[in-house]
């Protein structure tokens, strides 16, 4: 993690497998709009914001605590954050699976004193597919995805890549 005056960005998301990426990717080819890079695509758990590498010890602490049996998800249709100009794969339902991982994701924050700065009220649980797009317009094959890893992720500003820094697999 980058020294603690560069305050990194960091988020715990589900990173797809090969073939639930390539899935997405086929849904990404379909939509206006600037695509998200492949390796960018996953689904956010909890954003934290910008935290001192301080506080990565806690964080990874977190990330080995977390229930670890496979998330089962059905992306079923594509939408779109009309107010952020963001098209997105979803989910009709989210798995209970997924909102129990949510619930003892943001618990364990809270514990730690590292609950986000700021929350949205309500849990979207999506995968971003592209940015300054128009609303999708069709129907999309489903996608089943068994999500088995969750990582906590660093986004680096200057570049805007992603940088791993834990993976757990959640078998």
């Amino acid at each position: 993690m980058s020294p603690d005056n560069h305050c990194p960005r960091v988020f715990y998301a589900l990173w797809p497998d090969a073939a639930t990426r390539t899935a997405l990717l086929a849904w990404q080819a379909r939509l206006q709009g600037k695509p998200v890079r492949a390796d960018k695509l996953h689904l956010t758990l909890a954003f934290l914001g910008q935290r001192p590498a301080s506080e990565l010890p806690a964080l990874l602490d977190i990330l080995a605590q977390l229930p670890a049996h496979p998330i089962p998800l059905l992306f079923d249709h594509a939408s779109h954050f009309a107010q952020l100009a963001l098209a997105w794969a979803a989910l009709a339902q989210p798995s209970p699976a997924l909102l129990d991982l949510r619930a003892a994701c943001m618990h364990g924050l809270a514990q730690q004193g590292l609950a986000p700065r700021f929350e949205h009220d309500r849990f979207t649980p999506h995968v971003t597919l592209a940015r300054q797009a128009p609303p999708p317009i069709g129907d999309f094959a489903p996608i089943a995805w068994q999500a088995s890893e969750l990582v906590l992720v660093e986004s680096l500003k200057s570049s805007g890549d992603y940088r791993i820094l834990a993976s757990r697999k959640l078998i």
